[in-house]
């Protein structure tokens, strides 16, 4: 596939059939990821694929809001910076997470991002148990000195999304000379 159509391809997809997710997929997408650039080549980025169907289901409820769609989901990876690694943890983590869905468009995959970052679980209850704990507990494998930027959803589409709307013109490319 061409770049382009691979990031024209690329939507936030919020449903999926349930059917699980080839592991040679996502370890291809993952590789591929992994090319990723980071700050000062510190790679403090790691992904951790969960294609256990429980865990994944679980991890629709790390917010009481944006991360149901987790429960369709064939399959999700959790996209995680050390934090000890790079200052630039979190730009690091953000640049491999659209790197990410970028492969995962090219091997026939959707995927949608939950963020997780300083998030809490209920939306308006700021004593709410924070997201990132919620993940950490269902996924104990994750080793505590890594954070968790967001929760990657993969799955195979059951709709076709819109296209994304045609360019709008000048105003969004600007040049200095």
């Amino acid at each position: 596939m061409e770049f382009r159509d691979v990031v024209r391809k690329r939507r936030s997809t919020r449903r999926y059939t349930g059917k699980p997710v080839e592991t040679e997929k996502l370890r291809s997408a993952m590789e591929t990821a992994l090319l990723a650039p980071s700050s000062k080549n510190t790679r403090s980025t790691r992904l951790l694929a969960v294609t256990n169907l429980d865990k994944v289901h679980a991890l629709a409820r790390l917010r009481d809001y944006g991360s149901s769609l987790l429960e369709e989901a064939g399959a999700a990876i959790v996209i995680l910076g050390d934090e000890e690694a790079s200052p630039q943890w979190i730009i690091n983590a953000a640049i491999m997470a659209n790197t990410l869905q970028l492969a995962l468009v090219n091997e026939g995959l959707a995927s949608c991002w939950v963020h997780v970052g300083d998030y809490r679980m209920l939306q308006d209850d700021p004593a709410s148990k924070r997201s990132e704990d919620y993940v950490k507990e269902v996924l104990p494998e994750i080793p505590s000195s890594y954070r968790v930027l967001s929760v990657i959803a993969i799955g195979y589409a059951d709709y076709t999304p819109k296209p994304l709307p045609e360019y709008e013109g000048p105003e969004r490319i600007l040049f200095a000379e």
